[in-house]
């Protein structure tokens, strides 16, 4: 599996499960590390776990992507604003119930 080529294609569907753990709209500043323990947490529920040096290197290359495309706008090394509204989907990818089992 391409982890990048993932992430962009499915942008709608990653940016609206890390929603849900993290302070995320437009406008918001988001945090390279929320983005890497995102893409970890992302990849982990869809059975397609990365260790923390390939969630750091598919952040960065991630976040390159979406800054060159005018979705983020660079504030620091570390920081970014979102420049896309974030919209909710009606169909979720998958969810874990409080018992840890995916639901699908």
């Amino acid at each position: 599996m391409n982890y990048l080529e993932h992430l962009i294609s499915n942008k709608e569907v990653f940016f609206n499960f890390m929603k849900k753990r993290y302070p995320l709209f437009q406008q918001s500043n988001l945090f390279f590390r929320d983005m890497q323990y995102a893409i970890m947490s992302y990849f982990e529920l869809k059975e397609k776990p990365m260790n923390y040096e390939k969630a750091e290197v598919i952040a960065h290359d991630f976040i390159k992507k979406l800054v060159d495309s005018g979705e983020l706008l660079k504030l620091d090394h570390k920081t970014w604003k979102v420049n896309f509204e974030i919209k909710e989907e009606k169909q979720e990818i998958e969810e874990i119930d409080e018992k840890g089992v995916v639901n699908e």
